[in-house]
């Protein structure tokens, strides 16, 4: 009697054990994993390619557009999304330190060059003086912007101000150009009332323009690791070895992705995986 009991003692527990492990297995019920991914603008096919790799791992990829460069970041550290996808290590490197987020790279994805377009000049060189450049208003995109416009001997900065100077920042200005600070996603808004605009890759193309053919300068790219400019893939610190955030990863470092990317693009952004 004693020995039956025991038997029927442990068959319970086993039983029990395996009641358990089936409600925990992420298989059980078929559900896929949800992740929601932000970023900024609605030109997003890139992500659609990868979204429909995701799928066929059961993986529902959910993207949530955002409408300025403040909020996803704060989105993500809030926990009301898993993952972003919208900005540059000098972006990141700034709001984390400004706004204490805890935030980790876990992929890259491409460079897009920022570019000047103009509706009144056909080239930098036919800035006058007095004219009005439209800038992005936040310290990584508009302190690039300047340094875009120095490389381009517009105007020259205080070199101690590295990667984002400030307006104040600047130490020469021969054709006295007054810059306007606006929100990134508004400086293409901003083209008929200024001489021209410094406007981010994914707004101009946003905005029906083409960066490769329509910018009346284009920044050069330097490709590398150092790049602060290399836009990125990002999770919060705690979740940076996530498995299913690595498959994320891996669907959009894809060649499909990468035929998308220069259609949509016109080869004005450059994916960065490649050249590792």
């Amino acid at each position: 009697m004693k020995k039956t009991l025991a038997i029927l003692s442990l068959l319970a527990l086993l039983f029990t054990l395996a009641a358990c492990g089936s409600e925990e297995a992420p298989a059980a019920n078929g559900e896929p994993t949800v992740i929601k991914l932000g970023v900024v603008g609605e030109s997003n096919e890139a992500w659609q390619v990868a979204k429909k790799t995701l799928a066929d791992q059961n993986i529902d990829l959910q993207i949530v557009s955002f409408s300025d460069y403040t909020l996803p970041n704060q989105a993500l550290s809030d926990g009301e999304i898993d993952l972003n996808a919208f900005q540059h290590y000098a972006y990141l490197r700034n709001d984390c330190e400004k706004n204490g987020y805890d935030l980790t790279v876990i992929g890259e994805t491409v460079i897009a060059p920022l570019g000047l377009f103009s509706q009144k000049i056909s080239d930098i060189s036919e800035l006058k003086e007095g004219d009005k450049i439209a800038i992005p208003s936040d310290v990584t995109n508009g302190g690039r912007s300047l340094k875009v416009l120095e490389g381009a001997g517009v105007i020259e900065v205080d070199p101690a101000a590295g990667y984002t100077p400030f307006v104040t920042d600047i130490t020469s200005n021969p054709l006295n150009i007054e810059f306007i600070e606006v929100e990134a996603s508004l400086t293409a808004g901003l083209l008929p009332d200024v001489t021209a605009a410094m406007i981010n890759s994914g707004h101009a193309v946003d905005n029906g323009l083409i960066p490769s053919q329509d910018a009346v300068y284009l920044e050069p790219v330097a490709e590398g690791a150092d790049n602060p400019y290399i836009n990125v893939i990002v999770a919060r610190t705690e979740d940076k070895d996530n498995e299913a955030f690595k498959k994320v990863v891996a669907a959009y470092q894809t060649d499909e992705v990468i035929k998308v990317i220069e259609e949509v693009s016109k080869g004005s952004s450059i994916p960065v995986w490649t050249k590792k």
